[in-house]
């Protein structure tokens, strides 16, 4: 399991939703957006929040009113009907200055619960956040750094890009469903390589195109550090390889996994 590391404090936070924007055939961008954003304590890149959500036919966001490991059990007690649904999402931006935080959300079944409520969520509409923390830590003599992800890992790793030091030197590697969902700007130190991987026309499932690439991949030497999260058999593939086969060491690993195939998929 990744090493999680949690906010100094948190609490349950309700927002509302100010702008919906659709930015591929497989990416939405919620913007949120309240009074409550001044509690959000700013962590890590990868930071994570559990997302609340109303179901169809829903009138009204009911919270947890707990703020401590007891949120999930009070949540399980509300009847359905008046259960939001819960998913963890991480946040891609948060611009306090104007009360606004960014999800994106990768979408690969548009009857899934979170992609079906993303796709037609409207401003003004409530929503919830809790926040859980990050999982992205660098190890100090890492010389270099290998990021993987599929879609679901996505707004991790531009977000890691992003609020990265100009120093930082990685190589990364992305899987998406389709051409079109690849991202042309990614914002991003002049000593990251960004290698994209699409699965039009491969079998197999999200993140096993990916992993295979790496395994084929150069890799440059040195000490490292790598982050690797998605689909749970990209996760713990990525590791098994690099452990086994490069002799990386474990504790030179994050691996995170956001979902199973089969069980359950972000969006």
């Amino acid at each position: 399991m990744p090493r999680v590391h949690p906010p100094r404090s948190r609490r349950m936070i309700t927002l509302r939703v100010l702008r919906r924007e659709v930015l591929s055939p497989h990416f939405v961008r919620l913007t949120l957006t309240g009074p409550g954003l001044e509690h959000l304590e700013r962590s890590g890149p990868d930071q994570a929040v559990r997302l609340f959500f109303p179901r169809a036919g829903q009138s009204r966001l009911e919270m947890p009113t707990t703020s401590t490991i007891a949120w999930m059990p009070q949540l399980l007690l509300v009847p359905k009907a008046r259960r939001p649904w819960v998913r963890m999402y991480t946040v891609r931006a948060v611009r306090p200055e104007l009360r606004e935080l960014d999800v994106e959300l990768a979408v690969h079944d548009v009857h899934a619960p979170a992609a079906a409520w993303a796709l037609a969520a409207r401003p003004g509409e409530q929503v919830g956040i809790f926040d859980e923390g990050f999982t992205y830590f660098p190890r100090p003599h890492a010389e270099w750094q290998l990021l993987v992800g599929e879609e679901s890992a996505l707004p991790a790793i531009l977000a890691i890009l992003e609020q990265a030091p100009a120093s930082l030197v990685a190589r990364v590697l992305l899987e998406v469903p389709e051409a079109a969902d690849v991202r042309p700007d990614v914002v991003r130190p002049d000593g990251v390589e960004i290698e994209w991987v699409t699965r039009e026309g491969r079998d197999g499932p999200p993140g096993a195109a990916v992993l295979e690439t790496v395994r084929r991949a150069e890799l440059p030497p040195g000490p490292s550090y790598t982050w690797v999260a998605g689909e749970a058999r990209l996760a713990t593939g990525l590791r098994r390889h690099l452990v086994e086969e490069r002799g990386v060491p474990k504790s030179d690993i994050t691996f995170v996994g956001y979902w199973r195939e089969g069980r359950s998929a972000p969006g």
